[in-house]
């Protein structure tokens, strides 16, 4: 095998709150593409995902995204960056699917121009419906699958229905497992950097049920997290010592020579002002973290905290 024709340069990263912090990339987004020396030269953005709230087909988290579809699409359009849907609502049935909010969303977004949108899916019965009514799209299969097995994550990559799999954070030091992929393979693989939830939760799947549960409007408990320290919710630094983490110098060092290139950040449930804490860490030089955010804060239209 050739090693460096394996090795990727590039990371790309995908983003979230497409709906939810429009208005953090409506400014970060311009800043980016002006002032590109202020960003690692070897990173780049690979799409924004997220769904609007109410959104039957949500998953992941509950949607509080309310920004006007037709504005995130355009500001995406303007920056030639995939959107993504996220759709990976678990318990879908087939009287969902008529659902006119995200059949809207399907139609607008599925004309896609200059660059391809996609869909996170979970449930198969809606890739085969999106798939039959709504071609445009490529296809991610969601990490609420919590595919920890290797061998069933292989599985997944197999199937041509999918650009990318993304599996559980748990397997992402794997790299015995991960160095046996074909380039190809190694392609369709999308990491998560920086999850916060417990390394050894074997609830995980169940706490994202409860979240398509409530999105489908059902009146259910929420979840409650039996890890520990788990009632403190996201912390960054915390996330940072998950042993499933993936930093900077990773990405650097490891993945990219490793020939992976796609990694989501996790977040759409958080405040703008953390997304931007990871928008520095991940994509902008040390140096330049003053300059940002003090272009990002001193922006009048945007509230962050």
């Amino acid at each position: 095998m050739d090693i460096d024709k394996l090795q990727k340069t590039t990371a790309y990263y995908h983003l979230p709150g497409l709906f939810e912090f429009y208005e953090l990339y409506s400014v970060f987004l311009p800043l980016f593409r002006k002032h590109r020396e202020y960003f690692y030269d070897w990173c780049d953005i690979g799409s924004i995902y997220g769904a609007p709230a109410d959104c039957n087909w949500g998953g992941g988290r509950a949607g509080f995204g309310d920004h006007d579809p037709g504005e995130v699409l355009a500001l995406m359009r303007e920056y030639k960056i995939s959107a993504r849907l996220t759709f990976s609502n678990s318990l879908l049935c087939k009287e969902h699917l008529s659902d006119r909010k995200c059949n809207a969303l399907c139609a607008l977004f599925g004309d896609s121009k200059d660059v391809q949108n996609g869909i996170i899916v979970y449930s198969d019965l809606l890739l085969d419906y999106i798939k039959n009514k709504y071609p445009g799209f490529y296809f991610v299969s969601s990490t609420t699958k919590v595919l920890t097995d290797f061998q069933q994550f292989l599985g997944e990559v197999a199937r041509d229905d999918f650009r990318y799999v993304v599996p559980d954070f748990r397997l992402n030091k794997v790299f015995t497992q991960w160095n046996t992929l074909s380039e190809t393979q190694k392609d369709k693989v999308e990491f998560l950097c920086n999850e916060c939830c417990w390394f050894g939760c074997k609830d995980r799947k169940l706490c994202y049920e409860t979240v398509s549960r409530k999105n489908l409007g059902e009146n259910c408990l929420d979840h409650r997290c039996s890890a520990p320290d788990g009632d403190g919710g996201y912390r960054f630094s915390k996330a940072m010592t998950n042993p499933g983490f993936i930093g900077i110098e990773d990405i650097k060092n490891i993945y990219l020579p490793m020939g992976f290139s796609d990694f989501k950040i996790e977040g759409r449930g958080l405040g703008s002002a953390l997304i931007l804490e990871f928008l520095l860490y991940y994509m902008t030089k040390p140096e330049y973290h003053l300059h940002v955010r003090e272009k990002i804060y001193l922006d009048n239209m945007l509230d962050l905290f």
